[in-house]
C-alpha cells in the first residue's frame, strides 16, 4: 500500500489513447483504478501544465503525469471483535462465510456490528485502502439476509486483480435457493434486463432498458410440487439478481420479503407443519454455495464451499419430512 507522496508517470507511443485512471493503473503499481479514480477526481493528477479532473481522460503520448498519492485515512467505521467463519486468507485477501443478518457496509440504520467493522478488526493494517480511505476491499457484496461464501481484498493488487475478474465475469457463483413451485424445465437459463422498479424504489425488476443479466439455473431437489431447491449460477451480478429473476418466472424464493412471500394456498402437498414452517420462515432462503477463482496475484485456482446455515438446513429438513 503506498504511504503519502508523488508519484510519476510518462505516456509511452502504445498507451496514447487509453483512459487515464486505465494507464495509470496499469503503470503504478499497486494502485488500483478504484483507489485511482477519487484522486484523479479530488484534483491529484497532473501534467506539466494542468490538472486532470477527469478519470475518462484520455492520455497522449509524451505527457507526463504527477499523482499526489495521500495516505490512507482512518476508516470511519471502528473495529469490532465480531467472530467470522474464515474459509480462507493469505497476505492478500481473506475468504468468509457471511452468516445471515450481518450487513456489509455501516449504513443508515447498521452503523456497526457489519463486516467491515469484523474486518477491521480482523485485519487490522493489512487493509486495502481505497480512495484514500483504510477500509476492507469488498469488491462484491451480499444481502443483509443471504448467507455464504464472499471475498474481500487486503491489497490494491488484489482488489484490482478481483475487480477484473467480477467485471470479466471470470468467476464461479453458485448460490442454492428455496423457491416455491418447481419450474416445469429441470435446467434452463433465465435471461432479462434488470433495473430499478419504478413503482418501488426499493426494489429492482425486469424491465426494458435494465442492464444485461443472466441467471442460470438447476432443479436440484424436488420437494413434492410444492418447493424446488434450486442451484443458480450467476453470469452476470445485477442487484438482487436471482432473486428477481427468480420471481420473474414465477418461482420467488421462500420468505422473500420484497419480491415475493408466500400466501394462502400456494404450497400444496406439505404437511400443515411444513406450510407454516415455509411461510414464517423470517428471511430470503438463499445461500451462496460455492466461489470459485483464479487468485489475483498468486495465479492459483481457488474453490470455496460452503452449507447452508442452520436455519435453511431446518427448513429444508422440515419440507422434505411434510411432503404429503
Amino acid at each position: 500500500m503506498h504511504e503519502s507522496g508523488t508519484l510519476e508517470a510518462i505516456v509511452t507511443d502504445e498507451a496514447g489513447g487509453e483512459r487515464l485512471d486505465q494507464f495509470l493503473a496499469r503503470t503504478l503499481d499497486g494502485l488500483s483504478r478504484s483507489r485511482l479514480k477519487p484522486l484523479i477526481e479530488k484534483g491529484r493528477v497532473r501534467t506539466a501544465e494542468r490538472t486532470i479532473t477527469d478519470p475518462s481522460y484520455r492520455v497522449k503520448p509524451g505527457e507526463r503525469f504527477a499523482v499526489a498519492v495521500e495516505a490512507a485515512a482512518d476508516p470511519e467505521p471502528k473495529a469490532q471483535a465480531i467472530p467470522l467463519d474464515v474459509l480462507f486468507e493469505d497476505a492478500h485477501l481473506i475468504v468468509i462465510n457471511k452468516p445471515p443478518g450481518m450487513v456489509v457496509h455501516p449504513a443508515a440504520g447498521n452503523p456497526d456490528g457489519t463486516l467491515v467493522n469484523a474486518l477491521i478488526a480482523h485485519c487490522g493494517d493489512s487493509l486495502s485502502g481505497i480512495g484514500g480511505v483504510k477500509r476492507p476491499g469488498i469488491v462484491h457484496r451480499l444481502d443483509k439476509d443471504t448467507s455464504g461464501v464472499m471475498i474481500a481484498a487486503k491489497t490494491d493488487a488484489a482488489h484490482q486483480g478481483l475487480s477484473e475478474l467480477f467485471a470479466a465475469h471470470d468467476i464461479e457463483r453458485m448460490y442454492l435457493a428455496l423457491v416455491r413451485g418447481v419450474p416445469s424445465r429441470p435446467k434452463d437459463t433465465i435471461e432479462g434486463p434488470i433495473g430499478r422498479d419504478p413503482k418501488n424504489r426499493k426494489r429492482m425488476a425486469v424491465r426494458q432498458g435494465g442492464k444485461h443479466a443472466v441467471t442460470h439455473y438447476r432443479v436440484a431437489e424436488r420437494i413434492g410440487d410444492a418447493v424446488g431447491l434450486l442451484e443458480c449460477t450467476l453470469e452476470t451480478g445485477r442487484t438482487h439478481q436471482i432473486r428477481v429473476h427468480l420471481s420473474h418466472i414465477g418461482h420467488p424464493v421462500i420468505g422473500d420479503p420484497l419480491y415475493g412471500r408466500l400466501r394462502g394456498g400456494s404450497l400444496k402437498g406439505l404437511s400443515a407443519e411444513a406450510r407454516e414452517a415455509a411461510r414464517a420462515f423470517p428471511r430470503q432462503a438463499l445461500h451462496a454455495a460455492h466461489l470459485g477463482f483464479r487468485h489475483p496475484v498468486t495465479g492459483e485456482a481457488l474453490a470455496f464451499t460452503a452449507p447452508p446455515p442452520e436455519d435453511m438446513a431446518e427448513l429444508i429438513q422440515m419440507l422434505l419430512q411434510g411432503v404429503t
